[in-house]
């Protein structure tokens, strides 16, 4: 990889824990963002504060579907695409804005890389989603079958990305990452949720009967692959992005407790259209291709989420 890249999306949760990693590698970084209505923006507000203090950082807001990209690829030789609308509840509702920022914006910036002679490589950040309901663990040559309009966008760009490879315009890889929590996760995301309320002494709203499992990966394991995945023999492939360990919520509950070291009070709530019951990676392909390990257990993994939701507080605190 060469010394300047792209990261969209570069002021969300995993979007700027990549962007750091790339700046301390010694990097020159162009951030993209377009601080959308998604959750709150003062968080990624926050975040690209931070990152604009390296001076290897450069931040561009703007809107991908849109924007033009002649100028921001010149000497860029890759392109980490981390921007996108997430979360399959909200996509029944707003379905157009799913796919203004899923699939017209990935196909205005492969369409901007394949004007961009420095351009090697799209890394692009697709989800689980796209699998369903198929029988866990997932492989990546199941076929998928999306249950909601979320992972349908995300599914319609992969196919984008793939064509883009065939065509021989730009190698693609698509990373299908799995539930991704840890330190500055989105406030919408059920980990969170769950610990902020247990800190706070509250129920945990609990959508299911909490028999449905997930695969939890850690940030900076996330992190990791998606940078392997700029080098790696892997063009024109999906590959999956996960921890490897399917775990029940009532399990991460339990563990959550344990970590928290207190009693939790749960109350369930009727289980959303869009939410798979399961979720859990086959990691043959990422640790083939990529060299990818996952390092972060969930338990060590909700300590750290944990500490910094308590850190946040007794800084809004120290404001008031």
């Amino acid at each position: 990889m060469g010394a300047t890249c792209v990261v969209t999306g570069s002021a969300g949760f995993i979007g700027a824990r990549l962007t750091e990693r790339l700046l301390d590698e010694g990097l020159e970084v162009i951030g993209i963002d377009a601080f959308t209505d998604a959750y709150d923006q003062a968080e990624k507000w926050a975040r690209a504060a931070r990152l604009q203090r390296h001076p290897g950082y450069r931040h561009l807001t703007g809107d991908l579907a849109t924007m033009s990209f002649d100028t921001c690829l010149r000497g860029v030789t890759t392109i980490f695409h981390l921007a996108g609308r997430a979360g399959s509840r909200a996509s029944f509702e707003h379905a157009p804005k799913y796919i203004h920022d899923n699939v017209a914006a990935t196909a205005r910036l492969l369409e901007g890389a394949r004007r961009a002679p420095s351009v090697r490589r799209l890394v692009y950040a697709s989800s689980s989603s796209v699998y369903g309901e198929l029988a866990a663990p997932r492989r990546e040559d199941d076929e998928p079958a999306p249950i909601s309009p979320y992972g349908e966008t995300k599914l319609e760009a992969e196919r984008l990305c793939r064509a883009a490879s065939r065509a021989g315009d730009v190698e693609t890889v698509v990373l299908r990452y799995f539930t991704v929590y840890g330190p500055e996760q989105r406030p919408d995301m059920a980990l969170r949720r769950f610990i902020q309320a247990a800190l706070d002494g509250r129920a945990i709203e609990l959508y299911g009967s909490g028999s449905q499992s997930r695969d939890f990966a850690y940030v900076d394991d996330i992190v990791d692959a998606t940078r392997r995945a700029a080098v790696a023999e892997a063009d024109g492939l999906p590959v999956n992005v996960g921890c490897g360990v399917r775990v029940t919520l009532s399990a991460a509950l339990d563990l959550l407790a344990e970590v928290i070291g207190g009693r939790l009070v749960v109350e369930h709530r009727a289980a959303p259209p869009g939410d798979a019951q399961h979720a859990w990676a086959d990691l043959t392909r990422a640790t083939t291709l990529l060299g990818f390990h996952p390092t972060v257990g969930l338990r060590e993994g909700l300590a750290a989420e944990a500490d910094w939701l308590r850190a946040n507080a007794a800084q809004r605190q120290r404001l008031a």
